[in-house]
């Protein structure tokens, strides 16, 4: 008798965790980062990485610096879907700008997560390049998970 009463409390506080699990689960927030003031380039990468995240393309591209051969928006959407651009798997720490005259440098840390169950992840430094174009600060270059290298290269004469 002692037992069953035992065993049915913890049933039911396993019940009690179940419930109290789910609704914590279909009420919390979901991870929506808002988009930060434009008018320093740390703002700018954040704003770029952001938008890439959430896959607002038409919004990222709108970032990229007017300089030549910048790739049309189709172009840029394209290496996206290639998987020339993967911003899957890492975080990314937006650091401090380095302003010199009209150019920037902003200092980023990449957080890799871990590929399996038995490593661990990694972090690398980086950088983002901007240009000051009419007032506004524009991404020039940035790592490889945010960026396809085929952007703004001249194109081989055949």
């Amino acid at each position: 008798m002692k037992q069953d009463r035992f065993l049915t409390g913890i049933l039911i506080g396993i019940g009690v965790l179940i419930i109290v699990a789910l609704g914590l689960f279909l009420t919390r927030q979901a991870n929506k980062r808002d988009y930060v003031a434009e008018d320093k380039p740390e703002g700018i990468v954040y704003n770029y990485v952001l938008a890439i995240v959430n896959r607002d393309y038409q919004n990222a591209y709108g970032y990229l610096a007017d300089i030549d051969n910048k790739p049309t928006y189709e172009q840029f959407r394209q290496s996206f879907f290639n998987g020339m651009v993967s911003p899957n798997n890492v975080g990314v720490d937006v650091g401090t700008a380095d302003i010199n005259g009209d150019e920037a440098v902003v200092e980023l840390t990449l957080a890799y997560s871990p590929s399996d169950p038995f490593s661990s992840g990694y972090q690398n430094t980086d950088r983002a390049l901007l240009v000051l174009q009419n007032g506004q600060w524009k991404i020039s270059a940035m790592p490889y998970n945010f960026w396809d290298y085929n952007w703004y290269q001249k194109p081989l004469k055949p």
